[in-house]
């Protein structure tokens, strides 16, 4: 395999890393749907680790990366960070819980009993 190609096959793979991390943390957040419960899931401690391992990596890989991946990185904390900073600052509360819903039926197109 050519130098080109393994370098390209790294960058794609590095960028997939780095989503993955993303999705756990928005998924700690509750941002988005748990794939495994199909639940939104609300562990800020579970968003902050995410986090702090994408922290750890841009520290890591300082002076290493290719100006694309270093924005990358550098958007998605970004983003990460704000959205934590949210949903931290968020009173929790209860989920509220959907009225029950009362049949009714349409008598509009009955005749009138009462002018018999």
């Amino acid at each position: 395999m050519s130098e080109m190609i393994e370098n390209k096959i790294h960058k794609a793979m590095f960028l997939q890393f780095i989503l993955q991390y993303q999705t756990t943390a928005m998924i700690g957040m509750g941002k988005i749907k748990n794939p495994i419960t199909d639940k939104i899931e609300r562990e800020l401690d579970h968003a902050k680790f995410s986090i702090d391992m994408l922290d750890m990596l841009k520290s890591r890989t300082k002076g290493n990366l290719d100006s694309d991946e270093e924005k990358f990185l550098d958007q998605v904390l970004r983003d990460l960070k704000l959205n934590y900073i949210e949903e931290k600052n968020k009173k929790t509360e209860p989920p509220k819980e959907e009225p029950a819903k009362t049949e009714t039926t349409d008598t509009s197109s009955e005749p009138n009993k009462n002018t018999e």
